[in-house]
C-alpha cells in the first residue's frame, strides 16, 4: 500500500465518523461515569471501598463508547475485538452483586452513546438513577446496617476462640454477625459484620483481643464510616 492510498484510507475513515457528535458522545459518557460513580458512593452497600470502585466508571464507560464507536460500522472490526477480548484475563475478582449491576449500568451506558442511542442513553439513566434515589428513600436512608466487615486471624499457641471473639464483640458495645468461619489446627479465621457505633469501640475490642493473644491480627475494612 503506498502513502497516498493510506493517507486516502485514514480520510476516508475519519469522515465516516461524525466528529462532533463522537466529541458530544465521550463528554456525556464521562459525565454520567461520574453520575453513576456519585450514586454508587452515596447508595451502595458493598463492603469494597465504594470510593475507590468508583473512580473505574468513568473510564469503563468512555472506552466502551470508543470501542463501539469504532467497531460499529465494521464487522472485520468487530470479529477483531472479538479474538482480542479473547485473550484478556481479568485477575481482579468481582465480590459482590452490586458491584457487577453498577458495572453493567455503566457499560450499557458505553454501548448506548457508542452505538448514537444519546437520548435513549440519557433518559435510561435518569430513571434507573431515579428508581435507586426512590429505592433509598423508600427504606428511610437506612443507616443502621453493619459498618465494618472485621476479619480477626489468631494462631496457636494462644488460639482465641470463636465463642471469645463474639464475648470481646458484645463486650465492646458491637452488633455482629459471622459471615466466615475458618479453623485448623494451626490458625483461626473468623470475619464478621459488624456495627460499632464509636471508632473508641474498635480500640477496646483490639485491646482485649491483644490481651488474650499479643499476635492477634485484626484487618477492619470500612463501609459507611464511623462517628467520633
Amino acid at each position: 500500500m503506498t502513502k497516498k492510498m493510506l493517507i486516502e484510507k485514514l480520510i476516508n475513515q475519519a469522515n465516516a465518523i461524525n466528529m462532533p457528535e463522537f466529541i458530544l458522545c465521550l463528554v456525556l459518557s464521562a459525565a454520567l461515569g461520574l453520575l453513576i460513580g456519585l450514586f454508587y458512593i452515596k447508595f451502595g452497600h458493598s463492603l469494597s471501598n465504594r470510593r475507590v470502585f468508583a473512580r473505574n466508571f468513568l473510564l469503563v464507560a468512555v472506552t466502551t463508547t470508543l470501542i463501539i464507536t469504532i467497531v460499529k460500522s465494521s464487522l472485520a472490526l468487530s470479529l477483531g475485538l472479538v479474538g482480542a477480548l479473547s485473550i484478556v484475563r481479568f485477575r481482579a475478582a468481582i465480590k459482590e452483586p452490586e458491584e457487577l449491576a453498577y458495572l453493567f449500568l455503566t457499560i450499557s451506558i458505553g454501548l448506548g452513546l457508542g452505538a448514537g442511542q444519546i437520548l435513549l442513553s440519557i433518559v435510561a439513566v435518569v430513571i434507573i438513577l431515579g428508581l435507586i434515589l426512590i429505592q433509598n428513600l423508600v427504606r428511610g436512608g437506612k443507616t443502621d446496617d453493619p459498618n465494618l466487615y472485621v476479619t480477626v486471624t489468631t494462631s496457636n499457641p494462644h488460639k482465641i476462640s470463636l465463642s471469645q471473639m463474639m464475648d470481646l464483640l458484645q463486650a465492646a458495645g458491637a452488633t455482629a454477625s459471622l459471615k466466615r468461619y475458618d479453623d485448623s489446627t494451626e490458625m483461626l479465621e473468623a470475619a464478621f459484620l459488624v456495627d460499632f457505633k464509636q471508632a473508641v469501640n474498635i480500640e477496646r475490642f483490639n485491646h482485649r483481643l491483644r490481651e488474650l493473644n499479643p499476635h492477634v491480627k485484626v484487618s477492619c475494612l470500612d463501609d459507611q464510616g464511623l462517628g467520633l
